[in-house]
């Protein structure tokens, strides 16, 4: 098992996904000690004092005028948990709760937080232990962060709440005992340093991210497929076209496409069958460059965030300064969320619309909808319907959950961010572009089994190849749901990236 260590300046969106799904082991690094321990003795040095400082010896919010003695901290701070612990819904899936537990850490690890090492310890235990925290999907604003859905994982820590542990789900304090980690009882300044910021919607953020990379990849590999069936023109990928433009992701792509169908004897040059295809084959670089450009751009994002402190007040102990700010604002991932499941929405458009070009027979020269007995049989006719379903859901998904913004805590906190939502939409756009791709190789490889004499480009035959592993030609009606399913959890294993890869080397 692999061994990650964070301290809060290093983390990367692979390492994310090594430790939300494949279970590395994380551990704080000595820097991170020494920052972190710090901290702490600037804070424990002012509660000692009792200096008003924000979240310390205050209240929360439109409470912060409201002074709290020494006496009742703890109970300042336990009252915060279970007070803020509001989010209703279906519990966000384990992969991204290790990754909300992860990110939390990793920020406290930065020494701004006034955390006890102990606190952290405890929460990055329950990270290595498989104690999972039920965190509801729906209840955050994105500012102050995402104050409820991480209270929710706190109460865990305090033996409340519930977990998964092995697969079950249990009460907090049993998750707790089972895997043998003692509770704690927050003092000064930790439950605010717990709850305050946007580790929720980065690490939804980060591992959609990460699957869209993989994804713009597979629609490369799927588009191409298509391009072959249809016996689309090459010339409008020669990169002097691209280049005469100047579009990073336009190149990568039009390259892309090309490796992939190198030595087919499917595609065609302008003017053999046809002058120009329709924009949908011609226009795949400047449609997935788009978006490959545009989940660049998201990629930085987060990967700056993964690495942010994001609670409030941050303690500069070295300065001998508090700073009540708003880092915890969730506004460049809410952009960033947005931004990405517009992105990659498009990619289902031009799919759906490839597609449509696979079984209308006004529109190619293969049988009508796929299937040699039309009539008797619907062969391929509905695929397109759920494609198109799932592409009018993803307009309606795509709506930018950032210009919206209702204020909270009696006005005090005015403008709020929605990240979360953002992100949460963006991951449900994600898995509807993954079917609807699905749809389209399942459809392509179907084409392409009825054209004769084939060699498919070096690309595009490990790809076919691949499918047909797994699912055969349709000659009558069957029930295509078990097939489609099969190749959506393809894309998602990335299996087409895989075997294309190994013949190719790595795609951009």
């Amino acid at each position: 098992m692999g061994h990650l260590y964070i301290d809060g300046e290093h983390l990367t969106i692979k390492d994310v996904v090594n430790v939300a799904r494949g279970g590395f082991l994380v551990e704080l690094s000595p820097e991170a000690v020494t920052k972190i321990k710090k901290s702490r003795e600037y804070v424990d040095n002012l509660v000692e004092k009792e200096q008003v400082v924000y979240g310390i010896t205050t209240g929360f919010g439109k409470f912060s005028d409201t002074y709290i003695s020494r006496e009742d901290t703890k109970t300042l701070q336990r009252n915060l948990i279970v007070s803020h612990a509001c989010s209703m819904g279906n519990p966000l899936p384990e992969e991204t709760v290790r990754g909300v537990m992860l990110l939390r850490a990793n920020a406290l690890a930065k020494g701004y937080s006034g955390i006890r090492l102990e606190t952290v310890n405890t929460l990055l235990e329950m990270l290595n232990k498989g104690v999972h925290p039920i965190i509801p999907e729906k209840g955050s604003l994105g500012a102050s962060g995402d104050l409820a859905p991480l209270a929710n994982m706190v109460l865990v820590m305090l033996g409340e709440g519930e977990a998964i542990y092995k697969g079950e789900r249990l009460p907090g304090k049993e998750a707790m005992d089972r895997a043998g980690i003692k509770t704690i009882e927050l003092t000064s300044k930790e439950g605010l340093a717990l709850i305050n910021g946007t580790p929720v919607m980065t690490s939804i953020g980060a591992l959609a991210v990460y699957d869209a990379m993989n994804l713009m990849k597979t629609a490369d590999i799927i588009s191409s497929m298509t391009l072959e069936a249809l016996k689309g023109i090459t010339d409008a990928f020669n990169e002097r076209v691209h280049k005469a433009r100047g579009q990073k992701g336009q190149m990568a792509t039009a390259r892309n496409v090309l490796r992939i169908t190198e030595g087919s004897n499917l595609t065609t040059r302008q003017g053999e069958l046809r002058v120009q295809d329709a924009y949908t084959l011609r226009c795949i670089p400047q449609i997935h460059g788009a978006s490959r450009d545009a989940i660049n751009y998201v990629k930085e994002i987060i990967s700056i965030e993964l690495n942010a402190a994001t609670d409030n007040p941050l303690i500069f102990a070295e300065d001998n300064m508090v700073i009540s700010g708003g880092n915890f604002h969730g506004q460049p991932i809410a952009l960033a969320m947005d931004f990405l499941g517009i992105a990659v929405s498009e990619l289902a458009n031009v799919s759906e619309r490839r597609i449509e070009r696979l079984v209308n027979p006004q529109l190619n020269d293969l049988p009508a909808f796929l299937t040699k007995k039309g009539g008797l049989n619907s062969g391929f006719m509905i695929t397109q319907y759920a494609a198109a379903s799932m592409v009018s859901e993803n307009k309606v998904l795509a709506h930018p959950a950032s210009v919206d913004s209702i204020p909270s805590s009696a006005n005090q906190e005015d403008h709020v961010s929605m990240g979360t939502t953002a992100a949460r939409k963006a991951r449900a756009i994600l898995d509807n572009v993954e079917k609807v791709l699905a749809i389209e190789a399942f459809a392509a490889s179907q084409a392409i089994s009825f054209r004769e004499d084939v060699v498919l480009g070096r690309g595009t035959r490990k790809a076919y190849e691949e499918i047909r592993k797994n699912v055969a030609p349709v000659d009558d009606d069957r029930i295509m749901y078990i097939d489609m399913d099969k190749i959506d959890k393809m894309i998602k294993a990335g299996a087409f990236v895989k075997v294309v890869e190994e013949e190719l080397g790595e795609l951009e």
